[in-house]
Parts: C-alpha cells; structure tokens; sequence
C-alpha cells in the first residue's frame, strides 16, 4: 500500500507522501490551527449569550467535542491515510457518501484559514495602521505557503516556536490575572462563571456552546497528517485526543479569569452588541494594563497566521486525498519530494482571494464567518455515521463495543445536529448550496471508478 512506503525526493513520486511527522508534530498543528487562545476573539459574545456563564460553556463544550475526537480515534485506525473524514466515511458508509464528507469538510478547511489570515491582518493593521490590512493579510498568505511548500516538518519546527510564543503570552495573562485578582479583587462572583452572573441558564448555555465549538475546529486536522507519520495510526489517535482535552483546559482556565476581571456584566454587554467583540481586551486593558493588551495583539497577528498555515497544510492534504481517488482532478495528486504542491497552491490561492476580499470589505469578517462551520459539522456528523457503519452494521473489526461504536457516535451526531440548527440562517443557506453543488459533482463523477485502499 502506497501509505506505508516512505517516499523518496527531489522529484514527482507518484502520489506518495513521506513520513516525517512525531508525536509533537501532530499536536503542534492541531495547537496551530485551533489556537491557544481561541476564545479570545467570540469571549464577549459567549459572555453575553450564556448570561456570564462563559467558562462553563467552554466545559460543555469540551465534552461535546469529545464524542467527535472518541470517533476520528475510531476511524483513524481503521484507515490510517490522508485525507480525513473523506477516508472514513468512504470506509464506513461507501463511496457517495465518503464524497459529500470530503467535500463538505472542504468548505470548511478552505474558509477557516482564509478567516484567520484576516484576523492576523486584522491584529497587525492595529498594530501598524500606516500598512493596511489586505497588504498584512496577503503577506501572511504568502509566507506561510512558502513554509508549507517546504515541507510539513520544516512547517511544523517553525509552527513548534510559534505554538510557545502563544503558549508563554497566554501564561503571562493567567499570572497577571491571578495577581490583580488575589491583588484587588474580582468585578464578578468567584463562581459566576460557571453559574452565571445574571441568574443561572442552561438554555442560554447550551445557545452559547454552538458558537463556542467554533473555537475547536481544527483538532481534527490532525488525522490529514496520517500518512506522513512515523510510528503507526495509534499516535494520531493520541495526539487527536490530547489535543481536545489541552484546548478545552487552556479555554477554561482563560474565560474563567477573563470573566472575573470583566468590570461589566453579562447583561451589559447583550445590550451593546458592538462591546463584545473587544470585551476580552477591554478587560485586560481595564484590570492589568495595555501593555499586556498589545502583547496579546501580537501573538494573535502571528497565531493566526501560523493557524492559518496548519489549515491550509490539511486543505491541500484533503484535496489531494480526494484526487487520488480520482473524485476531484488529477493533477491535484501529484507530488513532489513528498509534498503535494499542486494541492496547497490550489488551497492556498482560495484563501488568498477569500481572505483579501473579505479584508477589503467593511462587513467581509461576518460574510466568512457566518460559513466556515456548517461544512465542517456535516462532514463530523457523517464521521459519527461511519463509525456505525463500519463496526456495527458491516462488523468489520468482529463483536462492536456497543460505548464506543453506538453510543458515543450517536450522542455525537445528536450534538452537532443541535448545533447546526443553531447556526445563522446565512451558514444553513450556503451549506444547502454548497451540499448542492456536490451532489452535482458526484453525479457528474458516477461512472469513474476510485481507486481501492
């Protein structure tokens, strides 16, 4: 199987990718691309939503997400090649089915990475207004395609300094936090957090965690890097879990003290929609200083990008996967010295034109976020499915674990089907769209055969 030969290079090696990928390299991306410090950004919203309730939001969350992460563990072991979702619900559900997965994860693996070169752009406009943030946004495209082009190990050193320059700010704030608080005080209940500050709302929770999921979309990358890693399925399986269960403490932890230092309160910000967006700041600017507010400013430019990056890599491993089994063209299978170039040009140029267009626009932000999520919730729901499929129904693996492959995938679907049915109106319109035109493709693509892995 061509997954288990290693690659040579310097030249087109006939689809094969090369194994050069640890334990800490499958983390590194997945820390990139869902960023340590995520909530920063949605904090004020979640805040306002969930009626101060916003570091438990972020615990529901966690183990909604969990049912997704049991899942890929599941499935990654089963099939333990590039390309994700794509691969598993081929497995577990056959081929039409493995198609709409593919090409649904595609909207998503596409579109985030365009959102978050924006907000790099976003962060170091800021920083520079003189340079404005189309030209910063565009820079960011560019350099971190060059590093992706290099090659995911030398991607992924350069990603590992980046992940600890978040990883050492975000450690900064948790001190800084902890020293006011234990200094002066909290604005909010110690327990408010977690119980609201305005009266307790499971509700208002549960409408809160469907926009806090968003902060996780990226974990999952990690089971693109399958083929290009040394040590077998049973490592990507780890690090896909490790990094949910870190992500969700590092969310807890921050909303936890970024509530108690809000000198407003939840209900304040529901009523002036246009503070939440800057509440997380405004609390660090009011409670330690701007210093540490320019200190996250920055590490958000770089983190961004550098997530950014880790999306683009499992963009261009997706389509390429899909090529290879001749559901999307050829010449995105190519590859060369291990890396399919052809595919992260084709990935990259889509988060050039999206992100620059949305960084020129007024409103371009709201157009690329209200979508990026819904492709990617489908594609999870369908992962639930497989799993089903495969150890339940075909009974491929013998006698089913009726926790893992019945229980947990169900519940898991449950979840995301909740959460679709939460998403804006514009996100459902272009997923039914989007869900269209694939439906179209496939059709168009019945009578050629896919290849056998």
């Amino acid at each position: 199987m061509a997954a288990e030969r290693v690659s040579g290079s310097g030249h087109e090696d006939n689809g094969e990718l090369r194994r050069t990928l640890g334990f800490r390299d499958l983390v590194v991306y997945g820390l990139l691309f869902i960023a340590p410090m995520a909530p920063v950004g949605v904090f004020g919203t979640l805040d306002a939503r969930s009626h101060g309730a916003v570091a438990l939001v972020y615990v529901v969350a966690t183990i909604a997400m969990a049912f997704t992460a049991v899942s890929y563990a599941q499935m990654v072991r089963v099939a333990p090649l590039a390309g994700s979702v794509f691969t598993y619900a081929r497995k577990g559900l056959g081929e039409g089915p493995g198609f709409i997965a593919g090409w649904m994860a595609l909207l998503d693996y596409l579109l985030i990475p365009a959102v978050a070169y924006l907000f790099s752009g976003i962060a170091m406009e800021a920083l520079v207004p003189e340079v404005d943030r189309w030209i910063w946004t565009g820079i960011a495209v560019v350099v971190t395609t060059l590093l992706n082009l290099w090659g995911v190990r030398a991607a992924a050193r350069v990603g590992f300094a980046v992940l600890v320059m978040e990883i050492v700010v975000l450690l900064v704030f948790v001190v800084s936090a902890v020293v006011v608080l234990v200094r002066d005080g909290a604005h909010r209940d110690w327990f408010s957090p977690f119980t609201g500050d305005t009266g307790f709302s499971m509700a208002a929770v549960f409408g809160a965690v469907s926009v806090a999921v968003l902060s996780y979309l990226g974990f999952d990358a990690i089971a693109s890097f399958a083929e290009e890693v040394t040590g077998g399925s049973r490592k990507v399986a780890r690090a896909v879990l490790f990094c949910l269960a870190l992500a969700g403490v590092l969310f807890i932890v921050q909303t936890y003290l970024a509530a108690l230092l809000q000198p407003v309160s939840s209900a304040e910000l529901a009523a002036d929609p246009a503070r939440q967006g800057s509440a997380f700041y405004d609390a660090v600017d009011t409670s330690v200083g701007s210093w540490l507010h320019d200190l996250i400013a920055v590490s958000k430019a770089i983190g961004a990008a550098f997530a950014a990056l880790a999306g683009q890599a499992a963009a261009g491993r997706l389509l390429f996967a899909m090529a290879r089994e001749r559901r999307l063209p050829k010449a995105l299978a190519r590859t060369d010295g291990g890396v399919p170039r052809v595919a992260l040009l084709l990935a990259a140029a889509v988060n050039l034109v999206a992100a620059v267009w949305a960084a020129r626009r007024d409103d371009g932000l709201d157009h690329l976020v209200s979508v990026v999520d819904i492709g990617a919730l489908t594609a999870f729901v369908l992962l639930h499915a497989s799993v089903v499929g495969w150890f339940v129904v075909r009974r491929m693996a013998g006698r089913p674990d009726w926790l893992r492959h019945v229980v947990v995938p169900v519940l898991g679907a449950a979840v995301l089907i909740a959460v679709m049915a939460e998403a804006s109106g514009a996100a459902q319109v272009v997923g039914v769209i989007w869900l269209g035109i694939g439906l179209v493709v496939l059709a168009l693509l019945s009578g050629r055969s896919p290849q056998r892995r």
